[in-house]
């Protein structure tokens, strides 16, 4: 019963039982082979391994049948390709004994087990860890690993590894940072910063994203960081990080809005002290208007109301260029038909080529309008055309059969104080581009169809 066990284990068992002798000659090998490597035992009884192994591995397998022959109480596990009956190649891990005092064996027993799989997974391992490296030695956002131990309630990060960016960009290295605390790395304030948005990370159990100020250098200083959790049998036990230096940025940002408020203030100033008091001079002037004849009078009364007209402009100016937060959608044909009215246009004629929507934000958009169509009645004549129509699915054009501009002249119209009339501000095309950009459209002049001025505004959001 005992010898009919072990063979049936022995032709049932997985792994390849083999005997070879002192050459490398198998004299013995499972049954198990047929359904691993696809011979039948016979076809391999009396041939020399070597042989069915691949090339490039037949001296470590000398070498290991050498060792075992002169260390006989000793073992060797090495792995190797064998041709499989089919002529393709698989792997092998073969442990090898020495069992020449065995009677019953008497020669080298060599114990093979297929593990083609697990070099192919390694393989593929390999392969990932080698894009892994590469990409992490090349991407420019700074990257950090940490890992997590936890006690109880509580967590404890220590960094793991920086990529090379994160070295580049902080001056810190893996080297000095790896098994440390945030505080043994950043000290108490920072380091309690830095844990408490790690630990929001773990208790959220996903990814979260944050601004934090992290003056490591002068020229770093605030990061864009997102922290992602790495889940193993549903605990977070790593956290990636990815974070990136937006200093400039918040430079940038910082410093626009001082302008701005230094722009409101300057729109303060203009609008309450200055027209105040012009508005006490225009209303004296006419009074003293009316109870003195004098030729000076009119050039002065003149003179205020141009002055109201620069303030009004310069007000204009200095608050159209916010960014519209609010937009909403509105028909060109009504904005269009608005503007025209509230315009002096004499006999000139308007054409709505296209039906569409525009989105954007009214009153400032009627703003725009209205300077473009003024400048076109007054450059173009008091029978001007005026066209108003679509570009492409992003855009929209309006022009004008007057003289046109000159092609020297297409940037520099938008330049603020830049006229061709002696009556006016020069503002009015700038408010026009600043609205335009405050929309986030381009606008450029071009010449016309018909040879007059053309402005075209591309990026706009048409709601088709």
């Amino acid at each position: 019963m005992n010898g009919q066990l072990h063979r049936k284990l022995v032709e049932e068992f997985s792994d390849i039982p083999t005997i070879i002798d002192s050459d490398g000659m198998i004299t013995y090998v499972s049954p198990s082979v047929t359904r691993t490597l696809g011979y039948e035992p016979e076809e391999l009884i009396g041939e020399v391994g070597y042989e069915y192994q691949h090339p490039d591995n037949r001296d470590a397998v000398a070498e290991a049948i050498e060792y075992i022959q002169k260390n006989p109480d000793e073992v060797q596990i090495i792995e190797t390709r064998f041709r499989h009956a089919d002529g393709s190649w698989c792997w092998i891990e073969a442990t090898l004994q020495n069992r020449f005092d065995d009677p019953d064996i008497d020669g080298i027993l060599v114990n093979s087990r297929d593990i083609s799989q697990r070099k192919q997974q390694e393989q593929e391992y390999q392969e990932l860890a080698k894009e892994y490296k590469t990409l992490l030695e090349n991407v420019e956002d700074s990257i950090f690993f940490l890992n997590i131990e936890a006690e109880d309630t509580e967590y404890v990060f220590r960094f793991e590894r920086l990529n090379r960016a994160y070295e580049e960009q902080t001056g810190i290295t893996t080297k000095e940072v790896r098994g440390k605390t945030p505080t043994d790395v950043f000290g108490e304030d920072l380091g309690a910063e830095l844990d408490a948005n790690y630990r929001r990370c773990v208790q959220a159990n996903e990814a979260i994203s944050y601004e934090e100020e992290l003056p490591i250098e002068p020229g770093a200083r605030f990061w864009q960081t997102f922290l992602t959790p790495v889940i193993t049998n549903g605990e977070v036990t790593q956290i990636i990080g990815i974070t990136r230096n937006i200093t400039e940025r918040v430079k940038q940002e910082r410093q626009l809005r001082s302008q701005k408020e230094q722009l409101d203030e300057f729109a303060s100033v203009v609008s309450h002290d200055l027209r105040n008091p012009l508005n006490v001079a225009q209303g004296r002037g006419e009074l003293l208007a009316n109870d003195c004849d004098s030729e000076h009078f009119p050039p002065i009364v003149k003179s205020l109301d141009r002055m109201e007209e620069i303030i009004s402009d310069t007000l204009t100016l200095a608050r159209q260029g916010q960014v519209v937060s609010d937009p909403e959608p509105i028909a060109l044909v009504n904005v269009v038909g608005t503007c025209w009215k509230n315009v002096r246009t004499d006999e000139a004629t308007i054409e709505i080529e296209d039906e569409v929507t525009i989105v954007g934000d009214r009153s400032r958009l009627q703003h725009l309008f209205e300077n473009l169509f003024r400048n076109a009645v007054e450059h173009g004549g008091a029978d001007v055309t005026v066209r108003v129509g679509q570009i492409d699915d992003h855009g929209i054009h309006v022009e004008d059969t007057g003289p046109g501009i000159p092609e020297d002249d297409h940037e520099a119209v938008f330049e603020p104080g830049h006229t061709s009339s002696s009556g006016g501000t020069g503002f009015g095309l700038t408010i026009v581009k600043r609205i335009a950009e405050a929309h986030g459209w381009q606008v450029t002049v071009v010449d016309g169809t018909d040879g007059g001025a053309r402005f075209e505004f591309t990026d706009v959001d048409l709601d088709q």
